[in-house]
């Protein structure tokens, strides 16, 4: 039985610069417990031009979650920068509401 990791890096094979699949391979690694490589697949995909606004916010959140809070808080604050040049206020928004829930953590 394939799964659903495979058939998303299957699909990559033939087009790797797919942000989509990128993204959906990211989420399964983090589901799976693979930080490292999903946290280094949302950094390239918010490191590209334009950013990938919900890999900022994703890599925001599991950062938050590994205890990395200024990292994450860095994650957000660019998260924020680029939905605001791409027009996404709600996904500015979103990402500024988490940035604030993490007050005085990691300080």
């Amino acid at each position: 039985m394939t799964t659903r990791r495979e058939k998303i890096e299957a699909m990559l094979a033939d087009d790797p610069q797919d942000a989509f699949l990128r993204y959906s391979l990211a989420m399964e690694l983090q589901k799976e417990g693979e930080h490292e490589r999903s946290l280094a697949i949302f950094d390239a995909l918010a490191k590209q031009d334009p950013p990938h606004v919900a890999a900022c916010f994703r890599m925001g959140q599991l950062l938050a979650g590994l205890g990395q809070i200024a990292a994450a808080r860095s994650a957000l604050r660019d998260g924020i920068a680029a939905a605001r040049a791409q027009g996404d206020a709600h996904a500015a928004g979103e990402m500024s509401e988490f940035l604030t829930s993490l007050g005085a953590l990691g300080e």
